[in-house]
């Protein structure tokens, strides 16, 4: 049994590959399998990964047929035979003791997940990285339960700056939704992780380099128009399978919930905003309306946008595509029929407050 299964989805990705299994090959724990998981590409991703098959032993290949992100992580999940799990996308670059460093920490604080900042990275025009700052604010170097940490919720879903405990995955039955393309399927995976762990570990060190100019927008298939609503689908089935942590994570739920339909909604072409809208209105009306929204959790100009969204999404649109950039305070004030002058007076007084 390898230390570590490392699983890489391909698809289509020949103009990085290389230089992205070049850096697990160059790992300094050199105990790993790795699972290149090749889901039918029509490039040259093959042909260049027969030439690691044929060097390294540690490499593997599966070939299935285009089916997805979701089941070509499945399918590497489900063969993977590691101690560990980690998944690295083939556009992006390990540092050399990423994975020494995330089984280290796992180790030392006999912790489920352990996870780590990383570099936003650009190969072009020029190189550069900037540092994410996921652990901000999350103490590190300990074992602590993700759900006294809510911000590990909240954050970008980076799965592949981690590694998992394989035991832990498969007695939570954590798996990806097998959903059309690349469209979200990290969404519930990540939130299915935060939410069944009892012990995780944070690193203030980046470990990954996340690639920014390989961006796949999906804004123009209306085949993967819903899947973002698909992924939420399955964090609710999860919870309601685990009623013990369903109350204090119902809340949470909803508040990512909004501010990743908006970030959709944002992304989509216009011919698809409507029907969209539509649909994620109804959703929160009846988030709402049984209860699951805990207001609490949501700035003032946050329930504002639920607010319209729910009782008049043509407004909403409105005010989303006049005030886009613009601040939040500026679409707030356009929702003053919605949400009250209270509720802005409520944002002005916040913002004078974090102000001081």
């Amino acid at each position: 049994m390898p230390k570590a299964s490392v699983i890489i989805p391909i698809y289509n990705v020949e103009r990085y590959l290389e230089a992205s299994l070049d850096s697990l090959r160059a790992q300094t724990l050199g105990d790993f399998e790795a699972i290149c998981v090749n889901d039918g590409s029509t490039d040259g991703s093959r042909r260049l990964l027969q030439r690691y098959l044929d060097e390294d032993p540690r490499f593997r290949v599966i070939d299935k047929e285009n089916s997805g992100y979701g089941a070509s992580m499945n399918r590497g999940l489900a063969e993977a035979c590691g101690e560990y799990v980690a998944i690295l996308e083939p556009d992006d670059l390990y540092e050399p003791d990423a994975l020494e460093k995330l089984i280290d920490a796992a180790e030392s604080a006999d912790a489920e997940v352990a996870k780590a900042d990383f570099w936003l990275y650009w190969s072009a025009p020029e190189e550069r990285r900037e540092r994410f700052g996921f652990t901000e604010g999350i103490p590190c170097g300990r074992a602590v339960a993700p759900q006294d940490h809510l911000d590990a919720f909240y954050r970008k879903p980076s799965i592949w700056s981690a590694v998992y405990r394989r035991d832990f995955l498969e007695r939570e039955g954590i798996r990806f939704t097998e959903t059309p393309g690349a469209s979200y399927q990290d969404a519930a995976f990540n939130f299915k992780v935060w939410a069944a762990a009892d012990r995780a570990v944070f690193l203030p060190d980046a470990v990954l380099s996340y690639r920014q100019d390989n961006e796949q927008s999906s804004v123009n298939s209306p085949g993967k128009l819903f899947c973002v609503c698909d992924e939420y689908a399955e964090m609710e089935r999860f919870l309601v399978e685990r009623p013990e942590r369903r109350a204090a994570l119902e809340g949470v739920k909803e508040r990512m919930k909004l501010d990743t339909y908006l970030w959709n909604y944002d992304r989509l072409a216009p011919g698809l905003r409507e029907e969209f809208l539509t649909r994620a209105s109804e959703e929160l009306r009846g988030d709402l309306e049984r209860g699951d929204v805990d207001l609490s959790l949501f700035e003032p100009w946050a329930e504002a946008d639920l607010r319209a969204l729910v009782e008049s999404p043509e407004l909403f649109a409105e005010c989303r595509n006049r005030y886009e950039g613009k601040g939040k305070l500026g679409v707030l004030c356009r929702y003053w029929r919605l949400g009250g002058p209270s509720l802005i007076a409520k944002a002005l007084r916040c913002k004078r407050e974090r102000q001081r």
